[in-house]
């Protein structure tokens, strides 16, 4: 009988009712490993009404009380970091070890939000006229929805769900059906670690579950990463339904690779930043921008890198690059390398006709390498969201700058060279939320926000760090005066009372 993943909902284990479920694949074999029950509008308000229902009391509950919980949580997501990579590996298809690297990220911000006392700390002026003072404090905001993507289903819900209870909301988590299990683990060991009935709540489903988050009375606020079409889709109606929205989408990250770089440590970061995770991340690179002279040279050590890499099932500890997600966004991205050449580019590796002995019905795909493409390419243009990497040329650093800033996204992007002087100018005039600095994929550390500018994000928040804390708490100002005790009226004793 095929497993079912079901919802969890008020602290436990609960089977759906819509009578609908999607399939779950182990991506390297293809097979239909797991169903996900997808709830419907109604579920979706029983999980909303669970975490109003625990809000009442984790609202008002102590630092202390939600800090000891947390600490505990980070201790049991330590011991269990095999088993939920394991998970992960199953059913997206990365390499464990790629996996593993998932959930240590994810748990940076589980310690951020063990140490969110400092962050919470408000603000206080004291006489700011004759015996005014005027104090800031920042306060929880209610029940808050995430919603995440496939490529990291652990570490994106750890970038929300830990510093939105840590400040005192309750969450509503609406994962990826295509890979659910790992969720539904992180909510049983929040559990295990003393988090009240209701604080973390998961739901899985498709656009009907969606929908009925974003449109919900009782949800504050909405955290999505996703595509770009999506994250408009999810800002614009959570936005109109009277709710704050952090929507991260996607990207079409540029490495500008100067002629006075090290040329072997930038083939090693864009074959690492292109091709890991299968290349099926927002931070990946997916277009080198090689100046002046070193194209050639450059171009010719990535694809000697490139050839190298082992492509197997996630759980072969041999394995370098698992297989794509589903056959069908397999064979998506094998279309932007098939039309390269017709739109111009030089297929230098084509990794379309790729596939494993013994596996042969997986989602695989291998390593492509474009090179000299144009700018007005498919390939170029669109956020492939695979193992394709294009490279473009320039004369100077002045057209490579202008060649990235004319990009709709603006997420990451990374410059690889010797002069200091060309880095900081790169860093202040690059149109880019992160930026690296001989650094392929500048992913911030847990306690520095992640997000990027334009079509990569929609929303004032960037993703944890302070803007995570400010995203999952509002400001309030409290001005008081009170009267000096030497203006009391006569006859009233200001001292101890008497006993006797």
């Amino acid at each position: 009988m095929t497993k079912t993943v079901n919802h969890w909902i008020g602290g436990k284990t609960v089977e759906g009712t819509s009578g609908q479920y999607g399939p779950v694949t182990d991506p390297a074999t293809g097979a239909v490993t797991t169903q996900v029950a997808l709830a419907s509008a109604e579920e979706v308000d029983a999980a909303v009404a669970a975490a109003k229902a625990a809000y009442a009391t984790w609202g008002t509950s102590s630092l202390a009380q939600r800090t000891t919980v947390l600490f505990r949580y980070r201790a049991l997501l330590d011991a269990h970091r095999d088993e939920i990579a394991a998970l992960i590996t199953a059913e997206h298809g990365k390499v464990h070890s790629d996996a593993l690297g998932e959930v240590a990220r994810g748990l940076e911000i589980v310690e951020l939000a063990c140490g969110i006392t400092t962050q919470l700390k408000g603000e206080l002026s004291t006489q700011v006229s004759n015996r005014v003072d005027v104090s800031s404090i920042r306060q929880s905001l209610g029940v808050v929805a995430g919603i995440t993507p496939f490529n990291f289903p652990a570490m994106v819900p750890m970038w929300m769900f830990p510093l939105a209870i840590a400040c005192g909301n309750t969450f509503v988590l609406k994962p990826s059906e295509k890979d659910p299990s790992a969720a539904n683990l992180l909510a049983e060991l929040a559990a295990e670690a003393g988090l009240p009935d209701g604080v973390l709540n998961v739901v899985h489903g498709d656009k009907v579950a969606v929908d009925a988050l974003l449109a919900h009375p009782d949800v504050a606020a909405v955290s999505f990463v996703g595509s770009t079409p999506i994250a408009r889709y999810i800002h614009a109606t959570a936005s109109a339904n009277g709710k704050r929205v952090q929507a991260l989408g996607g990207a079409k990250n540029h490495m500008l690779v100067l002629p006075d770089a090290d040329l072997d440590a930038a083939a090693d970061a864009a074959v690492s930043a292109a091709y890991g995770s299968a290349g099926e991340r927002c931070m990946a690179i997916s277009a080198v921008v090689a100046v002046g002279a070193i194209g050639d040279e450059l171009v010719a050590k990535i694809r000697e890198r490139a050839e190298k890499i082992k492509i197997g099932p996630g759980n072969d500890p041999t394995s370098e690059m698992g297989p794509l997600i589903t056959a069908a966004h397999r064979d998506k991205v094998a279309s932007y390398v098939t039309g390269a050449a017709a739109q111009g580019a030089e297929v230098v590796l084509d990794g379309t006709g790729h596939t494993v002995e013994g596996f042969e019905d997986g989602h695989w795909i291998g390593l492509s390498l474009l090179d000299k493409v144009s700018t007005d390419s498919d390939a170029y243009k669109d956020e492939i969201f695979g193992p394709v990497l294009c490279v473009l040329r320039v004369d100077t650093y002045e057209d490579g700058v202008a060649l990235m800033n004319a990009s709709p996204f603006g997420n990451g992007t990374a410059i690889f060279t010797r002069d200091g002087g060309a880095a900081r100018r790169f860093q202040l005039e690059v149109e880019a939320g992160m930026v690296g600095v001989n650094v392929p994929i500048p992913v911030p550390v847990g306690y520095h926000s992640f997000g990027g500018w334009k079509d990569s994000l929609f929303g004032d928040h960037h993703i944890y760090g302070n803007d995570g804390v400010h995203f999952y708490t509002r400001g309030k100002v409290t001005t008081t005066r009170w009267p000096d005790p030497a203006d009391a009226p006569a006859g009233v004793d200001l001292g101890f009372p008497r006993n006797h």
